[in-house]
């Protein structure tokens, strides 16, 4: 056990436009794919508390969710914003007073193992900021407006960015409070930490923690659950 107290904010109060219904909710082989998303994070040893940002509407349905599978690290919902920014710090704001971490990761992100969770909180006791991460695989181009080719950035150095994305609680509230104070709004937590000019230090992650995000994601995903063996 370490002597942080790390609190895991799940942002689930997105629109899922793309895939028609709440995608929180979809049945993947045999439960909701939040479901897995809790399961990991109660699971995780680092883990000491979890809070749910979600749209009022659907906190009945996740409060049955959250006792079918027995998540007991459950502490509380917090509502959800217009933007995802304002969803992060309604979710902070529920966190226990002893909390000196933030966990910060999408609920789509229904793949995300225990071990990963583990790596990228680690990492962020040393680092104080820390995400999960993976090389991207394919060729990038910079476009202009008209869509023609104006430059090709080196591969090796671009990385997709995914969650958790970890950081010590009074660094991330310097970030949030310049920001507020900027009018600024990020859709990236690092990105946000990125803007008071300290470094992220990326974790190398798995490309199966992937984000449910349209229909055809459905079969990859249960694909992905077989392969591990998921009942």
């Amino acid at each position: 056990m370490n002597d942080h107290f790390v609190s895991a904010i799940i942002v689930a109060a997105g629109n899922s436009t793309r895939m028609g219904k709440d995608k929180i909710f979809l049945n993947l082989i045999n439960k909701p794919a939040i479901a897995y998303t809790l399961k990991s994070f109660q699971d995780s040893n680092v883990i000491n508390e979890i809070i749910v940002v979600c749209k009022d509407g659907v906190k009945n349905k996740l409060k049955n969710i959250i006792t079918q599978y027995n998540i007991s690290k459950f502490k509380c919902f917090a509502t959800g914003g217009i933007v995802r920014q304002e969803s992060v710090f309604s979710g902070i704001k529920q966190c226990s007073e002893q909390t000196s971490y933030y966990a910060i990761h999408d609920a789509a992100r229904c793949l995300v193992t225990i071990d990963e969770i583990n790596d990228v909180v680690t990492d962020a006791f040393n680092n104080k900021a820390s995400s999960l991460g993976v090389p991207c695989k394919d060729t990038l181009k910079f476009l202009t407006s008209s869509n023609f080719v104006k430059d090709t950035p080196d591969r090796n150095l671009l990385w997709s960015i995914q969650t958790p994305q970890v950081f010590e609680k009074n660094l991330y509230l310097k970030a949030l409070r310049s920001a507020t104070e900027n009018k600024k709004n990020y859709t990236d937590d690092c990105q946000l930490v990125e803007n008071i000019s300290v470094p992220v230090h990326i974790v190398k992650g798995n490309y199966s923690n992937l984000k449910l995000t349209t229909p055809e994601d459905i079969i990859i995903f249960e694909s992905i659950l077989n392969k591990r063996g998921t009942k």
